[in-house]
């Protein structure tokens, strides 16, 4: 991974009082099995690993509604007896989660993430695991007895989500989803206050300090938000397998692997930054307003083969 990247930035005419912030990745920075052999991009094992933020202006006002449009599917007919509604599963009938919700259940979610317009915006950083996976052999290469530690990770792609120069605040309290054992959840801590010296020695002040706190996603309806804005964006990156046969999905007509990028255009309006650490130039591409995420661009088709006369 690369140190903090600069990207120059101006500053907002006046500052927030209070920045609300939730986080949450999408795929993990799993590289190896347990055998030590690279997993990368297999079935079961993602590509990309994923952090996101999402800015939101009135979480109280979110949460409520999301809650509300959780008890009017809950109690719907359309949905009852459905796997993902049973109260035992612990899935939709809890929280929303992307993954695991029916496509019926995720149109409506969407729709009110898209009507709340800019008071959400939304930041990620991507990184591509054989990248990753080629820094970390040249490591083990030069360092007999090194070992890949997944919070090295977790630290620099959060690093690079708060230490740059996005909306100011007088206060920022940040609420990360609660992801495996306390020694991961106390690496995040640790990463943001990195992030914050990192962005002191860029920028040359102090941000207000973060007031941090690690929940689960079912406990807080803006997690299961922002796990919406994720999923949006891996389903553009990650390709689809085939879980009979656990080979990637290829498209009929074109034998190419299939990734979708619909849901992530549909929210693309309220998406601020996309920074994608290891594409194009060294510093990686920052995908804006100015400069959208297009699949023909990120993922562009092989050359067609020509045939010999």
């Amino acid at each position: 991974m690369s140190d903090l990247i600069h990207q120059p930035a101006s500053p907002e005419p006046a500052k927030l009082a209070v920045q609300q912030l939730f986080v949450d990745e999408a795929g993990t920075p799993t590289l190896f099995h347990e055998s030590g052999k690279v997993i990368v991009d297999t079935f079961g094992c993602s590509r990309f690993f994923i952090l996101g933020k999402l800015e939101v202006e009135n979480p109280a006002a979110l949460a409520g509604k999301l809650t509300a449009l959780r008890q009017q599917m809950l109690a719907d007919p359309m949905f009852a007896g459905t796997e993902s509604f049973k109260p035992e599963r612990k899935k939709t009938a809890v929280a929303f989660h992307a993954k695991d919700d029916l496509p019926e259940v995720r149109i409506p979610v969407f729709d009110l993430l898209r009507q709340c317009g800019d008071q959400l915006r939304f930041y990620a950083v991507v990184c591509d695991k054989f990248k990753l996976q080629e820094a970390e052999a040249a490591k083990r290469a030069a360092q007999p007895g090194y070992r890949f530690n997944e919070n090295s990770v977790y630290d620099s792609l959060m690093r690079q989500l708060f230490g740059k120069f996005h909306r100011l605040a007088d206060r920022y309290e940040v609420c990360v989803a609660k992801r495996g054992n306390s020694t991961r959840n106390d690496a995040i801590k640790t990463a943001l206050a990195h992030a914050e010296a990192d962005f002191a020695a860029k920028f040359g002040f102090n941000r207000s300090e973060h007031a941090i706190t690690v929940q689960p996603s079912k406990d807080n309806p803006c997690l299961q938000a922002v796990d919406y804005f994720l999923w949006a964006l891996q389903r553009f990156y990650e390709i689809r397998f085939n879980a009979a046969t656990r080979q990637p999905q290829l498209d009929s007509k074109t034998s190419l692997v299939i990734r979708e990028d619909r849901f992530l255009n549909a929210v693309w309006p309220q998406v601020g930054e996309v920074h994608d650490l290891h594409f194009g130039s060294a510093h990686g591409t920052f995908f804006t307003a100015k400069n959208p995420l297009k699949l023909a661009e990120r993922f562009p088709p092989p050359p067609l083969k020509t045939k010999k006369p």
